[in-house]
């Protein structure tokens, strides 16, 4: 197994951008896990393709992996290795299946599987693979609390060289040994876990921000000076010009010429020649201190209470999740104040429940904001198309949400694939400006950046539409939510739906 990947002034960038992604970029990884950090369309993801030679460099060079298995984000697709992992009955590969519960049944009913299930299908068989280069892209979406613990377990244990994208911090401080953070086109590495390494970017940005602040303050009190010297050098040549006197004032004449003897007046140029190479100094100092572009975050949902009795009504009922597997749930009831959360395990049915009441949404179609837990490759192009084609001021009014929730619109416009993070916003965006009686997000903290996970908890704490919110992370949901539709496991593929407070 090889000890590094390593980046050598490496640019890259995609057709569509009108500037480089990165640029002249140098990174060392060795064996152990790194945190890949940064804004949705930062780059996160196109860096560890690199890494994994998915993608190749327009400048520099990428030593990479002999060996190389890249995560994505999405689920859609078959995992390459399950087969292999499935039907193996070796040691490691029973340890695998076992860690990450995936079940031998799997391959067959894929297309059945939650995300989650995907997810766990997705990182055992990469596993599996014992590759030199393992590069995982947000491996908690989807997860329950218990696939998370089984998830840390197993990547613990893996002995090559790790590059992690997540918005998760207790996985990041608990794997990795150092942190990269991208900012197009800088990058930034960082020793220890998240927690630790924004702590030292965190001071080191407030440092040069001090340090600026100072260059800048010195600088115009320069300026104010060689203004003030700049005066007097003037009124010294108007001294010891000749230029109007009277040709027989020869008296005033001899004046001009003893200060010019004396050089008395030239002192006051001297002194501004001088400053002027110390005004030189202060605007290179300045200009040479890196400080971040900071961007203002936080959006604002401008929702309303719905006037009807209630947004939707579901009769008791019985779903089918799969072949032996069923979700049992009571009446099912939402009025236009109330803020619901779904919670349950990977493979209950809390998707599919939501696709049930979607379809029974008792209000006009335009008040209804409906954010899915994924939405595939293409239907994310399609909109990032529809998005291009909106007119100048409903691109800008879209545009400006997206930009507040963390992401760059012109790099998204420019983006050839809007990464899941991008899509959800753009999907928030385009649901918010219709001022929604009711908002349902199914899983809403995946593929956001941690930023962007703040912004949307503080706009959906002050909306006063109705939310009904699918998500593993209770943190969230507490902030947001006051009641819980929890759905239990009951065994034997059984599950029951029960109304909870919070």
């Amino acid at each position: 197994m090889i000890q590094a990947v390593v980046f050598r002034d490496v640019s890259f960038t995609y057709e569509r951008m009108s500037g480089w992604l990165f640029e002249s970029i140098t990174l060392h990884f060795a064996t152990g896990w790194t945190g890949i950090v940064g804004a949705n369309g930062a780059g996160k993801t196109t860096l560890l393709r690199l890494a994994a030679g998915e993608l190749k460099p327009l400048k520099g060079i990428v030593e990479i992996a002999v060996s190389a298995v890249y995560c994505q984000q999405r689920t859609d697709e078959l995992p390459e290795g399950l087969d292999g992992l499935l039907k193996v009955k070796d040691g490691d590969a029973l340890k695998i299946q076992a860690h990450l519960g995936v079940e031998k049944d799997w391959l067959e009913r894929w297309e059945t599987l939650s995300h989650g299930e995907r997810k766990r299908a997705q990182i055992a068989a990469a596993l599996w693979r014992k590759p030199d280069l393992l590069a995982i892209d947000e491996p908690t979406n989807h997860l329950d609390r218990v696939a998370r613990e089984m998830l840390q377990r197993s990547l613990r244990s893996f002995r090559g060289i790790g590059l992690l994208i997540s918005h998760d911090r207790e996985l990041l401080d608990s794997l990795c040994s150092q942190c990269v953070f991208l900012d197009p086109p800088s990058v930034i590495i960082r020793p220890g876990g998240y927690t630790a390494a924004s702590a030292q970017v965190a001071s080191e940005r407030a440092s040069a921000q001090r340090e600026r602040e100072t260059a800048k303050t010195e600088l115009m009190r320069l300026r104010r000076v060689a203004t003030k010297r700049r005066e007097i050098a003037q009124q010294s040549d108007s001294r010891v010009s000749k230029r109007g006197l009277d040709p027989k004032d020869s008296d005033a004449r001899e004046k001009i010429d003893m200060a010019r003897l004396t050089g008395k007046d030239a002192v006051g140029g001297k002194l501004l020649r001088q400053l002027d190479g110390r005004l030189h100094q202060a605007e290179e100092r300045l200009q040479g201190i890196p400080v971040t572009r900071t961007y203002q975050l936080g959006i604002w949902v401008p929702g309303e209470r719905s006037k009807r009795d209630r947004l939707f009504s579901l009769k008791a009922g019985e779903l089918v999740l799969g072949e032996r597997r069923r979700l049992v749930y009571p009446d099912l009831v939402m009025r236009p104040e109330e803020r619901i959360a779904l919670t349950g395990p990977n493979g209950g049915g809390k998707s599919t429940l939501i696709g049930q009441v979607v379809a029974v949404v008792n209000i006009p179609a335009e008040r209804l904001v409906y954010i899915p837990q994924e939405f595939d490759r293409e239907k994310s192009r399609e909109l990032l198309e529809r998005v291009r084609q909106l007119s100048h001021e409903e691109m800008g009014r879209l545009l400006s949400v997206v930009s507040r929730l963390g992401s760059r619109p012109s790099r998204l416009l420019e983006s050839e694939d809007p990464s899941p993070g991008e899509v959800r916003k753009l999907l928030l965006a385009l649901g918010i400006v219709k001022m929604p009686h009711l908002i349902i997000m199914d899983e809403p903290t995946n593929h956001m950046d941690l930023p962007s996970i703040e912004c949307l908890e503080d706009a959906l704490r002050d909306c006063p539409c109705g939310l009904l919110l699918v998500s593993h992370d209770l943190r969230f949901l507490t902030a947001l939510a006051k009641s819980r539709w929890d759905i239990e496991e009951k065994g034997n593929g059984q599950y029951a739906l029960r109304i909870l407070q919070f």
